[in-house]
């Protein structure tokens, strides 16, 4: 309970201020970038971006050409391909011949390599712009933040949106809605009445509070938990700690905002509470039941299992953590195949933070050892993903009207999922990295 009434946030913040600060932070954070990093993104600043032979830019066109084109969607694969791409959205995509390719673009040779849209990282904690060019070059040109500690994936995703070579398209989650907010309670000072709570972030008024400070702060999602966390040695993952009621508060005062909750979960009694109290994802979910997953599948409650997260346990110097990673990853990877066979959405995201950003193509090798098809599980950082982040109409696919992300293979991913560690080339908005 709350010691004392807390005031409604203050009305001195708006969301265009907001979203003003974040693009001035953002362009603080660009100049922080380490030089050779930022070079390689601004050699491509113009939307056509670089071409095949390296020399700067000509127009506002990228052609893609010679590949072998995989479309996720439908599975279909087209060789000698072509993609073009004005204007940072892809205008045509076909068998060269059927494509019309604009005289003066710049183009992108892809003979002998495979052709995929830009992957999506539908969990990950972006809070420096090195962070943010690093997923890129690893082939993330789209992500979900899974929240941070100040705002700082609010002022990632203002960065992409005016320097996307610098940054993936973001959807951003702001702070955790967690018991114990921490530092975290001086993110913002409309926060900082919470710090007098005896017992932290747990009443409806303080849970409502958080959710109202991330909405007023222009954050596209909500981000919460229902278990305690398995990378800390001292946690008990299968504890909980928000119950039904409380998750169900957080869940509604993010719907009332037109917000869908992501939660962190990690016993079945937990995972069952979330998706019940109507959660848009699960996050995690070792040890979902059968039970949950029919519900999920009822509900379409996604289900971002960050296998790459749970398998790093395992190489951990902490003897409990390397243990939980061992035990934790067999477990995960069975309630991903129940998932995919009973028709749970699935999207890929690698849960990576602290500096270190993990290739997304590893989500997907994972999802494919999980049991899932080649394809399915490029689905999962592709076509699923977007749909999760409702982009379903702008990312994922390579077609007409979909935005100029790519990434190109040395080889045949339905072959080998783990060619989608190493992109060759990335474009990110049309602009070739």
């Amino acid at each position: 309970m709350c010691v004392e009434a807390i005031p409604p946030p203050s009305g001195r913040l708006t969301r265009r201020g907001v979203l003003a600060g974040a693009a001035a932070l953002a362009g603080t954070m660009a100049a922080a970038v380490p030089a050779d990093a930022a070079s390689r993104a601004r050699d491509a600043a113009s939307p056509a971006g670089r071409s095949a032979s390296g020399g700067s830019a000509r127009g506002d066109t990228l052609v893609i050409e010679g590949g072998t084109l995989l479309d996720p969607a439908t599975g279909d694969v087209t060789e000698n391909a072509v993609v073009v791409i004005e204007d940072g959205t892809v205008r045509a995509a076909g068998p060269r011949g059927s494509v019309t390719v604009p005289r003066g673009a710049d183009t992108l040779d892809a003979h002998g390599r495979w052709v995929l849209p830009g992957l999506i990282d539908a969990h990950i904690h972006l809070s420096t712009a090195a962070e943010a060019l690093d997923a890129v070059h690893q082939g993330a040109t789209s992500a979900r933040s899974g929240s941070t500690s100040f705002y700082q994936d609010i002022a990632v995703r203002e960065l992409a949106r005016h320097s996307p070579g610098l940054a993936p398209r973001l959807t951003a989650a702001g702070i955790f809605v967690t018991p114990d907010l921490g530092e975290t309670v001086l993110a913002d000072p409309d926060l900082t009445p919470l710090a007098r709570l005896q017992d932290g972030v747990r009443s409806a008024e303080a849970l409502r509070r958080v959710v109202e400070v991330n909405v007023a702060r222009g954050a596209d999602v909500i981000k919460t938990r229902v278990n305690e966390r398995a990378g800390l040695p001292e946690q008990d993952p299968l504890t909980q700690v928000y119950s039904h009621e409380q998750l169900s508060e957080i869940v509604g005062a993010a719907r009332r905002r037109g917000k869908g909750v992501l939660c962190h979960s990690y016993s079945e009694r937990g995972c069952h509470d979330a998706v019940t109290a109507g959660i848009r994802s699960l996050e995690h979910g070792v040890f979902v039941g059968e039970r949950t997953l029919g519900e999920m599948r009822r509900r379409g409650t996604y289900f971002t299992p960050t296998l790459t997260a749970i398998a790093g346990l395992a190489d951990s110097a902490d003897p409990v953590l390397a243990e939980r990673g061992r035990t934790y990853l067999p477990v995960l990877e069975r309630a991903v195949l129940a998932a995919h066979e009973l028709g749970v959405p699935l999207a890929a995201g690698t849960d990576s933070s602290g500096g270190t950003v993990r290739p997304i193509g590893r989500e997907v090798e994972l999802m494919r050892a999980a049991g899932l098809s080649a394809l399915d599980a490029i689905r999962t950082a592709t076509t699923g993903a977007a749909r999760l982040l409702g982009l379903e109409r702008t990312a994922g696919r390579l077609a007409r009207g979909f935005a100029g992300d790519a990434i190109l293979l040395d080889g045949d991913p339905l072959a080998d999922v783990t060619l989608l560690k190493r992109p060759v080339r990335v474009v990110r908005a049309g602009l070739a990295l």
